[in-house]
């Protein structure tokens, strides 16, 4: 049973990754349902519930179906991370999650998530000021380094551990591959199988498959495995390994029924919690997931990324509920 502090989430548990606009309460639901183990918030900039700030502080919000959850912070200030670290302990999650990994620009190239790569000192000292500060577990998510030339996991992972992290997760790029090229898992192996570490480590990165998702269970080692993009109007990623890996055989993909079901509940509450404009916009990066490889789609996915209104997705989805029904053999 692997453990994060006293938390048990599973024998091999599976993770889904905190995504910028994408890891919302309803993405979260979806997801939930279909077997992932443990959840963690969208990042949240610590400046931002420092000052109160609206979108910061509507990330809090967590649900108690979703549990067991994680809040996720980024900053580069030492100071407002442990401000924020209590701030987020409020929410009550069962842990609290610190960002190292975000290559995006604007977040890296001010020294916040995967910029303090650059300052492995000062990343000892903050994550150490957050795990005083606050009475729940502190986990961290990072990569392998800022470049090629300066990947020293090993020696974060030492560092954060000495200072009390109960959990690691490493994603098997460097800052400077943003998402591009193959995640390497040799290093993420390499600092699991190190006799000095002895939390558990999670890997993150190109896992888009149950057949992926097994063999590099059994390659590397890691204690589970955390699924971020292949989640995304997916949620049943989760359940698939799951099943691949008690029986060796490959689940059913979902019915159409399932997915119009599936995505029609996921929108509704996005409208629900971010309303009609943020709600709906925001979904539209999960409808073609939500239903690849169905012949003749193509134009439902471009009536549905321009709707407007929540009563228009309405309309479209029924809509491909009867164009299918009627046309089995495209299906």
């Amino acid at each position: 049973m692997v453990k994060i502090g006293n938390l048990e989430i599973g024998e091999f548990p599976l993770l889904l990754a905190p995504m910028e606009d994408v890891s919302d309460p309803p993405f979260r639901a979806v997801c939930k349902e279909n077997g992932a183990d443990m959840m963690y918030t969208e990042f949240i900039s610590a400046e931002g519930l420092i000052r109160d700030a609206a979108k910061s502080v509507q990330k809090l919000d967590i649900y108690d179906y979703e549990r067991p959850i994680g809040i996720q912070i980024f900053g580069d200030k030492i100071e407002s991370m442990r401000e924020a670290a209590a701030i987020a302990e409020q929410a009550q999650p069962e842990l609290i999650d610190i960002n190292y990994g975000c290559p995006v620009k604007k977040v890296a190239c001010k020294g916040a998530g995967a910029g303090i790569l650059k300052d492995l000192p000062k990343m000892q000292k903050m994550t150490e000021e957050i795990v005083k500060q606050v009475n729940l577990p502190v986990t961290v998510k990072t990569r392998l380094g800022w470049d090629h030339d300066s990947i020293q996991i090993l020696e974060v992972a030492k560092r954060l551990q000495d200072v009390g992290i109960q959990a690691l997760t490493i994603h098997g790029r460097t800052r400077q591959q943003m998402y591009k090229g193959e995640a390497d898992w040799s290093h993420i192996a390499e600092v699991k199988n190190h006799p000095d570490i002895h939390i558990p480590i999670f890997g993150n990165g190109d896992i888009d498959s149950p057949q992926k998702a097994l063999e590099y269970k059994n390659k590397y080692g890691i204690d589970g495995i955390m699924i971020g993009r292949a989640a995304i109007g997916y949620p049943w990623i989760f359940r698939e390994i799951k099943h691949f890996m008690e029986t060796g055989e490959i689940m059913a993909a979902p019915t159409l029924e399932e997915r119009i079901d599936t995505c029609l509940r996921h929108v509704k509450f996005s409208v629900e919690w971010k309303g009609d404009r943020q709600g709906i916009f925001e979904m539209r990066r999960h409808y073609t997931q939500y239903f690849k490889g169905m012949i003749n789609f193509k134009p439902f996915r471009t009536r549905l990324v321009e709707a407007m209104t929540l009563e228009d997705i309405i309309q479209i989805l029924d809509e491909v509920s009867e164009y299918y029904a009627l046309n089995e053999n495209v299906l």
